[in-house]
């Protein structure tokens, strides 16, 4: 037990699953909150009984740890949801993640055509040096494709051109798969449909609160607060104090006006690092500060109208690539779940604005942007503007870490920073500055609530591109991280069911053969091989010595079932042994790599498939 609570600021996913954490293991904690509601991000906003999300959040992950802590905390209260989500383009609707068959039809043949050559030129021609987001889509979906489905959505979202955008921001989102993890994937995909199972990717299904992801976060408060734990909501944390490399205690003001402060043991911060820097007193380095103002922060706002329709259309969600519009997306939360909306006979939906908060739409009021909404509803052909009935607006600061061309630079000199304290540790999406899926910000609460109770973990590890190593070696992390000695026990992008059987199966049939050295085994089974034979049949005798054996004279020039002969023989015989063994050696590696480079190029291809949802 710590003498005094440690104080974690912010009450979204990393902040409450840390606090949660911390709970099971005996310690206490405060939770300081600036918002009235809990989960950040990932609340659910009640407005006159419709409930919806702030982007929408299905629940699934490949971390076993992270969905155990889902269904301990939630457990029978998530549904198993079907998805449908479609593309907007040009008065058409195209399936997504895409369909062949359906694309070439929205699109035509001859911009079908164009598609498929510009997606030949990429695989041939391809960008060597990926600097951009926009290099690393066109290097696997074409040019052609990337300009369709890809840039106006992204550039939406981002408010910055995709030349812009860093290529870091791709790697993160979608992984490159390791060569073992593509074959087990393979493996056991083949396998299980082989037992008569049916495989439904997760791309196709997904689980989901009954009331929305608020629920968990809700629960998950209310279950860590009859442990002890205080949060304290409308509390806007502004000033951090610290003093020989240990923070102190962390003040701020109240909804109410006053002012109060919070000591503790440990601090953990979900708060943007932006804003962190700016508030610890006494104040980081002027390098520090320079770094931290230029980190950028996309803002976010839904208009959310509610409709007296039944149905409004199928979808889960909609992308608008539509250019003539300023909506980005289309959530239809009764699709979500049909707990969402007080009454069935009617339907809300969420229109998404990604927005900086100096944009003039920002600052409209909430009728202005309700009748841009309903406006834009109409001209993208969805609703009649009599059916809506009622609508509101919920607008989210900070919502996504901007990663921009120097984004990484800044972050790393934040980071040195960062590691000078001996009680402060920051997670999170905000936190890292690392745009996480709400279950990588979840283990990174949890690795920082296991280093306050003495493990060594971390946090910035979590979501990053890494080979999984054991305590006390060094592994390499991609994308600029560091090299630092890290303890990881549990891989957080791969399925740690699968048995370590596989994996040793795995390791032998794919393992390099040596050519020089099967060439050498080979060469001296054959050459020794024919010297003994025939010195057996020598050391025997008789009138005609070996007639048989002698036929080989024919293939191997100077051989003759004689002492003079077997001893060529053995030359002969291991000169050609040595290069059958070699070349079988590298057609068998060049094979098998052959193999291997497909599975992963399939298991590649199936993570890039929902790219969308991943901007």
């Amino acid at each position: 037990m710590t003498r005094r609570p440690v104080v974690i600021i912010g009450a979204g996913p990393a902040g409450l699953t840390s606090a949660y954490e911390l709970s099971k293991r005996g310690v206490l904690s405060t939770v300081l909150e600036s918002g009235t509601q809990v989960g950040g991000i990932s609340k659910t906003v009640n407005y006159g009984g419709y409930r919806f999300d702030i982007g929408g959040h299905r629940f699934f992950s490949k971390v076993p740890l992270i969905n155990e802590l889902w269904q301990e905390i939630l457990g029978e209260e998530f549904l198993l949801r079907a998805r449908k989500s479609r593309i907007y383009y040009k008065q058409h609707f195209f399936d997504y993640p895409l369909k062949p068959v359906n694309a070439l039809i929205g699109l035509g043949p001859v911009e079908s055509l164009l598609v498929a050559l510009s997606y030949l030129k990429a695989r041939f021609a391809h960008i060597h040096d990926e600097k951009t987001f926009e290099d690393w889509v066109s290097n696997r979906f074409g040019s052609r494709l990337y300009h369709i489905f890809f840039k106006t959505y992204t550039e939406k979202v981002w408010g910055i051109p995709c030349t812009e955008i860093s290529a870091d921001w791709a790697a993160q989102r979608i992984k490159n798969l390791s060569l073992k993890q593509a074959l087990r994937n393979a493996l056991l995909r083949a396998s299980r449909g082989m037992d008569g199972q049916t495989i439904t990717s997760l791309i196709e299904r997904f689980h989901y609160p009954r009331f929305g992801p608020g629920m968990m976060w809700e629960r998950c408060e209310s279950v860590i607060g009859e442990r002890g734990v205080r949060t304290v909501r409308g509390t806007h944390v502004q000033r951090v104090r610290h003093r020989g490399g240990r923070v102190e205690s962390v003040s701020g003001t109240m909804l109410t006006g006053e002012r109060a402060e919070f000591d503790g043991s440990d601090f953990v911060s979900t708060m943007p690092l932006r804003e962190l820097m700016f508030a610890l007193s006494p104040a980081p380095p002027a390098k520090v500060l320079d770094a931290a103002a230029r980190l950028r922060y996309r803002d976010y706002l839904t208009v959310v109208l509610v409709v007296n329709r039944e149905e409004v259309f199928p979808d889960n969600w909609i992308y608008i690539h539509s250019p003539d519009v300023k909506v980005g997306r289309i959530q239809n939360y009764k699709n979500w779940s049909p707990y969402m909306v007080p009454d069935p006979a009617t339907t809300s939906l969420g229109l998404e604005y990604f927005l900086w908060d100096k944009d003039e739409e920002w600052s409209w009021p909430d009728e202005q942007l309700i009748q841009l909404g309903i406006r834009e509803c109409c001209q993208l052909g969805l609703v009649d503007p009599k059916d809506v009935v009622d609508g509101t607006v919920v607008r989210m600061e900070k919502a996504y870490p901007v990663y921009d061309q120097t984004y990484q630079a800044n972050v790393t000199v934040i980071r040195d920073y960062l590691a000078t304290f001996a009680n402060l540790q920051t997670i999170g999406r905000n936190g890292l500055h690392r745009y996480n899926n709400q279950d990588h910000s979840m283990l990174t609460g949890i690795y920082a609530a296991r280093n306050i109770t003495g493990e060594r973990w971390d946090v910035w590890a979590v979501n990053t591109e890494m080979e999984y190593h054991e305590e006390g070696r060094v592994a390499e992390l991609r994308g600029g991280d560091r090299m630092v000695p890290r303890r990881v026990a549990v891989p957080v992008n791969e399925v740690s069911e699968v048995p370590a059987a596989l994996d040793l199966v795995l390791d032998r049939a794919f393992a390099r053969l040596d050519p020089v050295a099967m060439g050498v085994a080979t060469g001296a089974v054959g050459g020794l091989g024919l010297f003994l034979a025939t010195a057996i049949l020598l050391v025997k005798g008789g009138r005609v010595v070996g007639p048989n054996l002698s036929l080989l004279g024919e293939f191997l020039p100077g051989f003759s079932v004689t002492w003079a002969g077997a001893t060529i023989g053995l030359v002969e015989a291991g000169l050609w042994g040595f290069l059958t063994g070699y070349a079988g050696a590298w057609l068998c590696n060049r094979g098998v790599m052959l193999y291997a480079s497909l599975a992963r190029s399939r298991a590649e291809a199936e993570e890039r498939r929902d790219l969308l949802d991943k901007v």
